[in-house]
C-alpha cells in the first residue's frame, strides 16, 4: 500500500530538497550484485547516478553487494566493471580503484556489518531469533492457506534475556531481526514526489544478519551508504517500497538518511517487458553485435528522460560531458521508459557520422574496419587502403547501422571481386556497349548514372530490369543487395569497368 502525500506538502518538500540539493557535493553509489551479466536497467542506474555526480561535480562510487553467496557469478565483478569503462561510466571509488571509505566489496567489510548490528541489539532495535526454517516455512503455508500475507509473527521479539542465553548456551542456530514499527514513514522521492508507507502492515520484523554472519541486502546498504557518506540514492523503482524500511534503520542508528531518487521501469515499445530472448537485456549483448558506446548511452537518455530536448532542434548524439553538464534529476520520467529499436539505430548512425568529423576517431575507425575486413576474407586479394576505407565509411553513414555490416553478404562485393562466371555472346556485346558508355560518362554519381542507364535500355532494346540483373552480378556476384548505379558510385569507375571487363574475358 502505498499513500501520496498532499500535491501541496509534495511541492513544499521538493522546492526544499532542490534548494538542499544546490547545496551538497554529491556522492552517489552504483550497487550490483554479481550475480550475472549488466542489464540495460542497471546500466541505465550506474549511467543515471554518474550523470548526476559529474553535473553537480561530485564522485560516483562503485559498491558490489555480493552478500549473497550463494548467488554469486565467477567473473561477473570483472564483465560488469569491462561493460561501465566500455560504455564510459568510470568510477571516482571502487574496486581496483581505491577510496578512503573502502573496503567497496561487501563480502570484505563483514567485520563492520557485526559491530553495527550489535549497535542495534544494545540499543534495543534488533533481537536475536530462533524460529528453525520448519517453523518459518509452516508460517508461510498457513498464510498462504487462509489467504493472508506471508509475514513473520515476530515471536522471538519478547524472548527474556534468560531464555536468549539458554538458547545461546545450547548452540542454538540464530539471525538478528529488526524491529519494525506500525508508524507510517514518508519521505520525499526525487522523481515520484511525495511517497508514505507502513512497512508493518505487510511485513514481519526483517532478517538483517543472517545465522552465516553475513548481513542481508537491507542492512549492509544502510550501513554502507551511511559509511560511504552517499548522500543522494537512484535506483530502480523497484526498490521504492524498501525505502520506508530504510527509513526506520537510518532512524534507529540516528543517521541522517540521503535523498532518494526511483528510476522507472524500462520496457519495449509496446509496454511489454524486455526479454533476454529478445536480445533486449544484457550490454555485453550490445557490444557484440557492434552498437557503438555512446549510441547506446544516448539511446537510454532519450528514452528515460532527464534533459531538456528543444522541439525541432533533431536527434543529436552527446558526449557524456554534454549529458552531464545538461542533465536535471527532476526532469527525469516518472512512467515507464519505453526503447525503440529503430531510434537505437539511428543513434548508430549518427555516431559513425560524429566520429567520421574526428579526426582520430576516423583512423580509429578505419584500423578497426581493415581488422573486421581481413578477419572476415582471409587470403583474399583485398582493397584495405586507408584511402577507400574512408570512402566506403563515408558512403555508410546513410546505408548501415554498424560497420560490421560492412562485412555482410550483401556488400561483400566492396571489398572482394565475385566469382567469374560465363556468359553468352549477346551479353557480351551489350556489356561491351555499357563499358564504352561508362568510359564516356563523366558524372559517375548514383542518380545521375542510373538515368544514363535507363536512357542506354531504352536505345538498345533491353529491358532495364534485365540490365540490371546482368551489371548486378558483373560488380558483385549477387541476385540482391544495394542499387546497380549505387554499387557503381561505390566501386568508383575504374573498378566498375574493371569487373564489368573480367566477365567478358
Amino acid at each position: 500500500m502505498r499513500i501520496k502525500i498532499s500535491r501541496l506538502l509534495r511541492n513544499t518538500q521538493l522546492n526544499i530538497t532542490y534548494r538542499s540539493m544546490k547545496t551538497i557535493t554529491p556522492r552517489v553509489r552504483f550497487a550490483p550484485s554479481p550475480t550475472g551479466y549488466l542489464h540495460l536497467g542497471g546500466l541505465r542506474t550506474a549511467l543515471y547516478n554518474y550523470l548526476f555526480a559529474k553535473s553537480k561535480g561530485g564522485t560516483f562510487i562503485l559498491r558490489i553487494e555480493d552478500t549473497d553467496q550463494t548467488r554469486k557469478v565467477d567473473g561477473a565483478v570483472e564483465a560488469l566493471i569491462s561493460d561501465l569503462e566500455w560504455s564510459g561510466v568510470h568510477c571516482d571509488e571502487g574496486p581496483g580503484i581505491g577510496g578512503e571509505l573502502g573496503p567497496y566489496v561487501q563480502s570484505e567489510r563483514l567485520n563492520i556489518y557485526q559491530e553495527h548490528v550489535n549497535k542495534l541489539l544494545d540499543n534495543g532495535s534488533a533481537y536475536r531469533c530462533f524460529c528453525t526454517e520448519r517453523r518459518l516455512n509452516i508460517l508461510r503455508r498457513d498464510a498462504v492457506k487462509s489467504q493472508r500475507v506471508p509475514k513473520y509473527d515476530n515471536r522471538c521479539r519478547d524472548l527474556t534475556k534468560t531464555e536468549i542465553h539458554e538458547k545461546m548456551k545450547s548452540n542454538a542456530h540464530s539471525c538478528i531481526r529488526f524491529k519494525l514499527t506500525s508508524d507510517c514513514q514518508s519521505f520525499e522521492d526525487l522523481v515520484y514526489g511525495g511517497i508514505a508507507y507502513d512497512v508493518s502492515l505487510n511485513e514481519g520484523d526483517p532478517v538483517i544478519m543472517k545465522s552465516d554472519g553475513f548481513p542481508t541486502y537491507h542492512f549492509a546498504n544502510v550501513v554502507d551508504d551511511h559509511l560511504m557518506q552517499v548522500t543522494h540514492v537512484l535506483r530502480g523503482v523497484e526498490w521504492q517500497i524498501s525505502t520506508t524500511k530504510h527509513l526506520l534503520l537510518y532512524r534507529a542508528f540516528g543517521w541522517e538518511p540521503p535523498r532518494f531518487g526511483h528510476l522507472p521501469l524500462i520496457v519495449n515499445a509496446d509496454g511489454s517487458k524486455l526479454s533476454k530472448r529478445q536480445g533486449d537485456v544484457k550490454v555485453e549483448d550490445y557490444r557484440a553485435n557492434g552498437t557503438f558506446p555512446l549510441s547506446l548511452v544516448n539511446y537510454i537518455t532519450l528514452s528515460g528522460g532527464g534533459f531538456d530536448h528543444e522541439p525541432g532542434a533533431g536527434l543529436r548524439i552527446k558526449t557524456l560531458e554534454e549529458l552531464a553538464a545538461e542533465f536535471q534529476v527532476e526532469k527525469i520520467q516518472s512512467h515507464p521508459s519505453r526503447l525503440n529499436s529503430a531510434l537505437l539505430d539511428e543513434c548508430n548512425r549518427l555516431e559513425l557520422k560524429r566520429q567520421l568529423q574526428d579526426p582520430q576517431l576516423t583512423s580509429d575507425l578505419v584500423k578497426r574496419v581493415q581488422e573486421l575486413v581481413t578477419a572476415t576474407y582471409p587470403g583474399e586479394n583485398l582493397n584495405i587502403a586507408e584511402e577507400n576505407v574512408r570512402s566506403i565509411l563515408n558512403w555508410a553513414t546513410v546505408r548501415v547501422t554498424k560497420i560490421e555490416d560492412l562485412v555482410s553478404p550483401k556488400l561483400g562485393f566492396i571489398w572482394i571481386l565475385p566469382e567469374s562466371k560465363t556468359i553468352d555472346e549477346r551479353h557480351k556485346e551489350l556489356l561491351a556497349k555499357v563499358i564504352e558508355l561508362l568510359e564516356n560518362t563523366h558524372a559517375f554519381d548514383a542518380k545521375s548514372l542510373k538515368a544514363v542507364l535507363k536512357e542506354f535500355s531504352s536505345n538498345n532494346g533491353v529491358k532495364f530490369p534485365e540490365l540490371m540483373k546482368m551489371l548486378r552480378s558483373a560488380l558483385s556476384g549477387l541476385k540482391e543487395g544495394p542499387g546497380v548505379a549505387e554499387m557503381m558510385d561505390l566501386l568508383g569507375k575504374d573498378k566498375s569497368i574493371q569487373r564489368i571487363k573480367a566477365v567478358m574475358r
